[in-house]
């Protein structure tokens, strides 16, 4: 059977840094390894990002509705089950219910060629203290059933963000609270023969919780800018600018290519951090994700 992984994280966590390097180390030990960017997007740019490493690289995007996203997700897996690949990692997008991977993966004929091999869930050691009813909810259903945890952006655990996941478990009646030596930490630097030992055999983790429909009206919106033309400096300010006032909505993330001087750049920016770093290659898109977002005034701050 083909083992395979979940690895989660909320918008910004750092999954494809992680899984870079995650793949990188399996590849390194001679497995046939594919990627699955499961994105309930229209556009999905994380692909250009671990497209280097040379492994398979499959899609299931968006541009449908949420019931026929999941029958693409569990079509694409059929058809990637026939191909004998030895680990297949699922990288969804910051905004996924991951009871969708459990269930597929009970329905025939899944059921008879996968097996989990590891599910994961990244917590970003910067996370804000104040959070909305959805994003508390998804930081603690990714976390709930994970067999590891891992904080990116720190070498240690912060006690505040531990006790903020905590809490958040505990918002969904979920029994499961976590220990800060049962927490692992990426701070971007290489994983350890160690961490891989652990992580590509950590499991899952059932556990029961109150559920929420997050694809309604009340949930995320993404907006996608194409084609916007602008200096770097602009674009720093102007994303800035997108987290600092209200009147564009609620911005949790923003990501996306910028060409500049005939090179890519790739932009990756939070409510505390905004990357702006040369890139193979590059869409032209910027990608804006956030909550009551008001799409004609965001539009309007880009020329």
């Amino acid at each position: 059977m083909t083992k395979i992984d979940l690895i989660t994280g909320f918008l910004g966590a750092g999954k494809t840094t992680f899984i870079t390097q995650y793949v990188r180390l399996l590849m390194d030990q001679g497995l046939h390894v594919c990627i699955l960017e499961n994105d309930f997007g229209a556009v999905n740019i994380d692909r250009m990002l671990v497209e280097q490493l040379g492994c398979d690289i499959e899609m299931v995007a968006g541009g449908c509705d949420y019931d026929c996203h999941r029958r693409r997700f569990r079509t694409k897996l059929i058809a990637m089950g026939m191909l004998g690949y030895d680990r297949v990692i699922v990288e969804p997008s910051g905004i996924y219910d991951v009871d969708e991977f459990y269930d597929a993966l009970q329905e025939e004929p899944l059921d008879r060629w996968y097996t989990i091999g590891s599910v994961i869930a990244l917590v970003d050691a910067r996370l804000p203290e104040a959070l909305s009813t959805e994003s508390e909810y998804l930081l603690a259903s990714e976390a709930a059933t994970a067999g590891a945890i891992v904080f990116s952006h720190c070498s240690a655990v912060p006690e505040h963000v531990l006790e903020h996941l905590n809490r958040a478990c505990t918002g969904i009646r979920c029994r499961r609270q976590f220990t800060k030596d049962e927490v692992r930490t990426f701070d971007g630097n290489p994983l350890s023969p160690e961490d891989l030992a652990f992580l590509t055999c950590c499991g899952y983790r059932p556990e029961a919780y109150e559920k929420q429909q997050l694809m309604d009206e009340n949930g995320y919106d993404t907006l996608y800018l194409m084609q916007r033309e602008m200096t770097p400096q602009l674009l720093k300010e102007r994303v800035s600018r997108l987290f600092a006032d209200p009147t564009y909505g609620h911005v949790i993330r923003v990501k996306g290519f910028l060409k500049a001087d005939h090179s890519w750049l790739e932009l990756n920016a939070t409510q505390d951090q905004l990357d702006l770093r040369p890139s193979a290659a590059g869409q032209e898109v910027l990608i804006v994700i956030g909550e009551e977002l008001q799409e004609a005034a965001v539009v309007a701050l880009f020329p």
